[in-house]
């Protein structure tokens, strides 16, 4: 796949903006936040995304979904960066279906797929087991107990965990080197989810499993499995932060010429154009790793890890460079809460450091490279 969108991923990018301009303004992130939203997203805007077919556009037709591939999709979260959207999109329709998709047992395939093009019932991956993202070793012990599994454990940082029907853990069974995945009923005995508060104020839990009875997924690779999946969202992630980064670029090029000092614009010096320059090259260098990682998705390339990695590293290092420079562009005004940039620099912090961050990425992709 090249990198340019076909007819049917350009109609669906196209109604993604429409729905998202109407529907999913900046203000909408604002009150959410100011609400203090239990689930720190819309139900009814994630209801009415679900009948739009966004759970769907990656799945594969056999999936009940819509095949526009990672292409697509990325399309979509490009978009939601530029709208600050809150959306489980990333959970449900990424880390999830990407899992569930590899399993291996047509029971459980035919248990499992129809949940997700829906948005009914959500899955959320529980990994992670401290504050920084270091999947192993796992310190989740899976124990078997008649002819079923017991989970024990801690998972820090699950993306859109709490309200999650259904989980997805990452566990190490008694008795074996490889780590395996099981899914929890997260309404089951044992399993508490509590909010965790960060800057973005979305939806991110610390889950708690206790004697917790788990089915384990038949996989032929639990490791692999979840690497793939964990680089599809990285690159799901890379789109998301190259969308907020154009917007917050735009709009500080527009504040440049409309900021008036010494009765001239203040983009008219050249000191701050030079600047701008400079993160305007560096957006530009940003989408095409992110198109590269999007299409190695889709072709299924073995290059997938080294350029998830590589989008990945360079959305988080700009995601920190980009946003300070736009708060000292804007001034007194862009340390104002009234402001919006504001929401666009507490999203881009934690985009920068979810599944990886640059320092991490840049020590995985030298380990893949063998340096």
């Amino acid at each position: 796949m090249g990198f340019l969108l076909n007819e049917e991923q350009t109609m669906l990018r196209d109604s993604a903006q429409d729905f998202l301009s109407e529907q999913s303004p900046v203000a909408l992130q604002r009150r959410l936040r100011d609400e203090a939203a239990p689930l720190g997203y819309s139900q009814e805007l994630w209801q009415q995304a679900v009948e739009l077919g966004w759970p769907a556009a990656a799945l594969p037709e056999a999936a009940d979904g819509l095949a526009m591939g990672y292409a697509g999709l990325g399309a979509i979260f490009e978009l939601m960066g530029r709208h600050l959207a809150a959306l489980p999109l990333l959970s449900h329709s990424v880390l999830a279906a990407e899992l569930l998709l590899q399993l291996q047992d047509e029971a459980q395939r035919a248990q499992w797929l129809p949940l997700l093009a829906g948005g009914d019932q959500r899955l959320a991956l529980a990994l992670d087991e401290s504050r920084l993202h270091w999947p192993q070793p796992l310190r989740t012990r899976a124990r078997r107990q008649g002819g079923g599994w017991l989970l024990d454990g801690e998972k820090w940082f699950v993306i859109d965990g709490v309200g999650a029907r259904w989980l997805l853990v990452a566990a190490q069974p008694e008795g074996e080197d490889q780590a395996a995945l099981f899914i929890v009923d997260a309404q089951a005995a044992g399993v508490t989810a509590q909010p965790l508060h960060l800057a973005d104020s979305r939806n991110h839990a610390r889950v708690q499993l206790q004697a917790v009875a788990a089915e384990r997924l038949a996989l032929a690779d639990a490791g692999a499995a979840i690497e793939r999946a964990l680089d599809c969202a990285r690159a799901c992630l890379a789109a998301e932060a190259h969308g907020l980064l154009r917007e917050v670029l735009e709009r500080t090029v527009a504040y440049l010429k409309e900021r008036v000092q010494f009765d001239v614009p203040i983009g008219s010096f050249q000191a701050l154009q030079h600047r701008v320059a400079r993160l305007y090259t560096e957006v530009e260098l940003l989408d095409s790793c992110v198109r590269a990682a999007l299409a190695a998705v889709d072709d299924n390339s073995a290059e997938l890890p080294l350029l998830a990695s590589l989008a990945k590293a360079r959305a988080g290092d700009l995601c920190e460079k980009l946003l300070n420079e736009a708060v000292q562009l804007h001034g007194g005004i862009g340390v104002t809460d009234e402001f919006d940039l504001g929401l666009f620099l507490k999203r881009a912090r934690v985009v920068q450091q979810l599944l990886g961050d640059g320092p991490y990425h840049r020590q995985r992709y030298a380990g893949l490279k063998g340096v």
